[in-house]
């Protein structure tokens, strides 16, 4: 008897949950060009929480769908997302101004409908490292001691973790604004440090804060 071809067994469909949130990703990148974060995806579709947006995109990677890049909260690579940065291969989305003293409001709040990219030396940033960094402006001086002016641009890597001492971009969720400062986690509560000596720190309840990304670079204003 002739042996039997090894019987493939076809892939499971995916669950109602699951094409919505594929479904939301394609459409996200399609108008931004970049992909959504975790907790994004949650607001969006009413998702009860970050941890059942994680489990279905686990299965989503399981299944060929897309890539993750560890934790980090918009590290989502499907083929629309890597196709759009390889249309922009030596940019990034420029998504507004940051403050270095006072929290501004979310920078995503204050960009427009039409995503904005700028030009990334590869002295600053490598192209091939540029997946998932976004730019803001810096407005203010409460960074100056850390070599980062009133006007520079910052580039940030989209992540909600942060190591002690990182310079990251913080949303301050009660009162919905974003300042860019040094994270030190201190027991259940968060230093926002300055990196000027004329100024004090802020502190927040950590569950009042939100990780927005980690500074990777800095563009000098002239």
């Amino acid at each position: 008897m002739a042996p039997k071809d090894d019987c493939v067994q076809p892939q499971p469909s995916l669950s109602n949950r699951q094409r919505e949130i594929l479904g939301y990703i394609e459409q996200f990148v399609d108008q931004h060009n970049y992909p959504p974060a975790i907790r994004q995806i949650q607001e969006d579709l009413g998702i009860s929480s970050t941890s059942v947006v994680v489990y279905n995109l686990n299965i989503l990677e399981q299944r060929g769908m897309l890539r993750r890049e560890g934790k980090v909260s918009r590290g989502i690579s499907i083929s629309k997302v890597e196709a759009a940065f390889e249309a922009n291969a030596n940019q990034v989305p420029f998504l507004g101004t940051i403050t270095a003293g006072s929290p501004l409001p979310d920078p995503e709040d204050l960009s427009s409908g039409t995503t904005e990219f700028i030009d990334v030396p590869p002295e600053v940033v490598p192209g091939n490292k540029l997946a998932n960094v976004y730019a803001l402006k810096v407005r203010g001086y409460s960074m100056v001691d850390a070599l980062i002016a009133d006007g520079d641009i910052v580039l940030l890597r989209y992540q909600e973790t942060a190591q002690q001492g990182d310079m990251v971009a913080v949303r301050i969720i009660s009162d919905n604004s974003v300042t860019l400062k040094r994270f030190y986690k201190e027991g259940d509560k968060v230093r926002l440090q300055p990196a000027n000596v004329t100024m004090d720190p802020i502190y927040v309840a950590a569950n009042n804060v939100r990780i927005q990304g980690r500074v990777v670079g800095v563009m000098r204003s002239m």
